[in-house]
């Protein structure tokens, strides 16, 4: 059998994409905001159902700009969640920030949010909770919490591209909200990634900000990256937007045929789906717990020796990583460290065929 990857990227017919990217090579605009990428920046804002995006090079730049421009005091503190990719807290510390770890819930591995107040010092100044797997945080509790103490709100929204929560894009909550459109993602633009935000007067510091910080050709008032996204990545972008609700529904039959295969097993924890969201099926994550048959690490071997790719997703926990682990503490956080040992991320692509679905199942239960 051919290896089965754990993800595998969505592309547009070629001569789909060479028929969009054939302006750009005509007028030899290739970055800088051009036709692509502000066609793409409309398509998606309307897509997204958010007030204000613009387009950044990736998902973590998106990250870091969206603290600049919030104008967090250097030295403060924000909580945020070990259980996830490390861009996240990445992106706290490379802003002169100090992460601040609380732990998940056992149920669907957002952010804790009855532990959330206790962390809460003078220097605490945002709130950076991330959508796992897709699923939603709970976003009504961590809003009354950021307004009763005054702190910002980022989402890293990596994992939620299309999902809607109560009839409204997952991006326009909080202050900001930032997508990764990264290859591996359920949309992507080969690298990519988005700022939705809702004050539109930050809508020139962020594209300020993006480019350098230069506001125009003799006045540049900010310290900022080189955070534009090119026209072959938006080109790539507005293909894959076009066909993005089909993919979403190739997924969602996919993560019903595991489910259908491996809920009821005893050892075998599948999250169940928060109330009011349009998923986007993005991963399949499966935690064994003690009353399976096999840990986590043995099935990983035994599917890997079938040529089968899971990941170990996320494992290890950010606050458990080298370039951490020597001032933070995982088992502060013990259901995330809990977590991270027993998670399995199953292949989940739009093109996996139910027959490998069955076959990845029969291997586990085996």
């Amino acid at each position: 059998m051919d290896k089965i990857l754990v993800t595998r990227s969505s592309m547009p017919d070629f001569e789909e994409y060479i028929n969009e990217i054939k302006e750009v090579w005509d007028s030899r605009w290739l970055t800088n905001n051009g036709v692509k990428n502000r066609q793409l920046k409309e398509e998606l804002t309307k897509y997204l159902d958010v007030d204000n995006l613009e387009t950044i090079v990736n998902g973590h730049m998106a990250l870091e700009i969206a603290v600049q421009v919030l104008d967090l005091p250097k030295g403060g503190e924000v909580i945020t969640t070990p259980f996830t990719f490390v861009s996240t807290t990445h992106s706290i510390v490379r802003s002169g920030l100090i992460p601040v770890f609380c732990d998940i819930n056992p149920d669907d591995y957002t952010i804790d949010v009855d532990k959330i107040e206790a962390l809460i010092t003078d220097k605490t100044c945002a709130i950076l909770p991330v959508h796992v797997y897709g699923n939603i945080c709970n976003i009504e509790a961590i809003d009354e919490i950021a307004k009763k103490h005054n702190l910002k709100v980022i989402y890293d929204a990596a994992h939620t591209f299309g999902e809607k929560y109560n009839g409204r894009g997952i991006g326009s909550y909080g202050d900001i909200s930032i997508f990764s459109f990264h290859a591996t993602k359920v949309y992507h633009t080969i690298e990519g990634g988005a700022i939705c935000f809702k004050d539109s007067a930050l809508q020139n510091k962020i594209e300020e900000v993006r480019d350098f910080g230069i506001h125009d050709e003799e006045s540049i008032p900010f310290v900022g990256p080189n955070g534009k996204m090119n026209e072959f990545c938006a080109a790539m972008g507005i293909c894959n937007l076009r066909h993005i609700d089909g993919e979403i529904e190739k997924r969602k039959a996919i993560v019903e045929c595991y489910i259908e295969e491996l809920q009821g097993i005893e050892g075998i924890k599948i999250c169940k789906p928060r109330e009011n969201v349009d998923p986007n099926y993005a991963y399949f994550p499966v935690v064994f717990t003690d009353k399976y048959k096999k840990n986590r690490d043995q099935i990983f071997d035994e599917l890997a020796a079938e040529n089968i790719g899971a990941r170990k997703y996320f494992y290890p926990i950010t606050n458990a990583i080298e370039a951490y682990s020597d001032k933070y503490d995982a088992k502060d956080t013990p259901v995330a460290l809990d977590i991270s040992k027993r998670v399995l991320t199953l292949p989940l692509f739009a093109d996996l065929s139910l027959e490998n679905v069955k076959k990845i199942c029969s291997i586990i239960k085996r």
